[in-house]
């Protein structure tokens, strides 16, 4: 009784988790609110931005650390310090057609870190 709670208790938590991930149109169309000067640090958007970002590498880095840990081969190697403006991850994003602007930021951001740091 107590595993089929708890794999229950996951499931409900992934399709929260899925449930709220952002994905890049909707991190474009907050972006594009933003004010492109000093106070834009203070905007509550900003904020949002930044943590959906942060959150996203986290979890890559953590996918990545995962499958080293069990032995598989990850499909990235992002060195132990990573420098990314928010210029170059608007720019990333703004470079998906509109097609593909559905998915979500973790997954935009993924697919560039494994075009940027892949494994060999």
């Amino acid at each position: 009784m107590k595993k089929s709670g708890l794999i229950i208790a996951m499931t409900a938590l992934l399709l929260a988790s899925s449930a709220q991930a952002m994905s890049v149109e909707q991190f474009l169309a907050s972006a594009a609110r933003i004010p492109r000067n000093l106070t834009a640090l203070l905007h509550p958007d900003t904020r949002r931005l930044v943590g959906e970002v942060r959150t996203a590498f986290k979890t890559i880095r953590t996918e990545q650390e995962a499958a080293l840990a069990a032995g598989r081969a990850s499909t990235t190697c992002i060195p132990e310090r990573v420098t990314v403006s928010s210029e170059d991850v608007l720019a990333r994003l703004n470079s998906l057609p509109p097609s593909q602007r559905a998915i979500s930021v973790t997954e935009a951001l993924r697919e560039w870190m494994v075009e940027r740091y892949p494994c060999h």
